[in-house]
């Protein structure tokens, strides 16, 4: 069955998604919302959306759409993503997907009470490469894991009015990039871990622009750092005590992945190129949940939102750091 789609926003993430929505079968750009109409359908006209509305609601209350994609600044996408669910429409929420913890749950929660799909949208969880390398964990070609280290550090030109750099519209590197590798260790390891040690540089606008975290598991650490005021290589390792798997520009969701033995000799490589931008696949993740009746996807689990939101939220604790209003 084709899937209807919606999208909450007309930003920068909502246009690579929207290129992707297009290329993906049994997928229909219904309808597209914003806080200005005109924004709305300039978008509308450029990406093949059907209609275009000036509110989610009033894109919502005409009933034309299966699933709604939010891709509003971090601090809309608990008020976004309850209104579509109240209106019983399933979800695909961009990541970081809430401020915290507490909104979280209350999503989930109210997104079983309406029976609808819901699902973060760490298009990361839903790459080839990624699932790779998740197989190569579990098949044990690497023994047991024993280390992460990952860092996402961009060079990102100051602008206080950039939603970045805007405590009030959720900015700041951790929910904007450090969400990623927090992600990759909760699944490489499969789960929180037993201890996290963080410490973030606060910018002149008051968001975090640069932080650091150590995450001690049972078996092992994962080391992970993120920022704005640096350009790394961005790439990641998760060691076991049998070999070793790497991913180059593994932030942007990279086609490849190389497994190595103790030896550091290769062992496998995997390779596979987009079919459009990388978005794809968590378009068809969903389309394949909906179409079977799920309200959870098995590739971007409930529990691994859960998990990475609780990281974050004991970052910041131990940052002493709130955003504004937070509830």
């Amino acid at each position: 069955m084709a899937i209807r789609w919606g999208i909450c926003s007309t930003g920068k993430i909502a246009e690579t998604f929207a290129a992707a929505l297009a290329s993906v079968e049994e997928s229909v750009c219904a309808a597209v919302s914003s806080r200005s109409l005109e924004k709305a359908q300039e978008f509308a006209l450029k990406y093949g959306f059907e209609k275009a509305y000036g509110s989610l609601e009033d894109m919502l209350s005409e009933g034309g759409v299966d699933v709604v994609y939010i891709a509003s600044p971090m601090a809309c996408h608990y008020a976004h993503a309850k209104t579509a669910i109240l209106a019983g429409v399933n979800v695909l929420c961009e990541k970081s997907v809430t401020l915290n913890g507490r909104q979280l749950s209350e999503l989930l929660e109210l997104a079983a009470e309406k029976n609808v799909f819901f699902m973060e949208a760490m298009w990361m969880k839903c790459r080839p490469s990624f699932l790779k390398a998740m197989e190569w964990i579990k098949d044990g070609s690497i023994g047991k894991v024993q280390m992460v280290k990952a860092d996402f550090c961009n060079d990102v030109d100051f602008d206080q009015n950039d939603r970045l750099f805007r405590p009030d519209l959720g900015g700041g590197c951790l929910l904007d990039l450090a969400v990623y590798p927090l992600t990759l260790a909760e699944a490489a390891f499969g789960g929180m871990p037993d201890s996290i040690f963080s410490k973030a540089r606060i910018g002149k606008t008051g968001v975090d622009i640069d932080m650091a975290a150590m995450l001690e598991y049972e078996n092992g650490f994962a080391d992970i750092s993120a920022g704005f005021n640096s350009k790394f290589a961005n790439n990641a390792v998760i060691a076991g005590d049998k070999g070793h798997i790497e991913l180059g520009d593994w932030f942007m969701c990279t086609c490849d992945a190389v497994l190595l033995d103790e030896n550091n000799t290769v062992v496998e490589s995997f390779h596979q190129d987009n079919l459009c931008n990388g978005y794809e696949y968590e378009i068809m993740e969903v389309n394949r949940c909906i179409n079977a009746g799920l309200k959870e996807s098995r590739l971007v689990p409930h529990s691994g939102t859960i998990n990475v939101m609780a990281m974050m939220d004991e970052c910041r604790r131990q940052w002493e750091y709130k955003f504004p209003d937070e509830m």
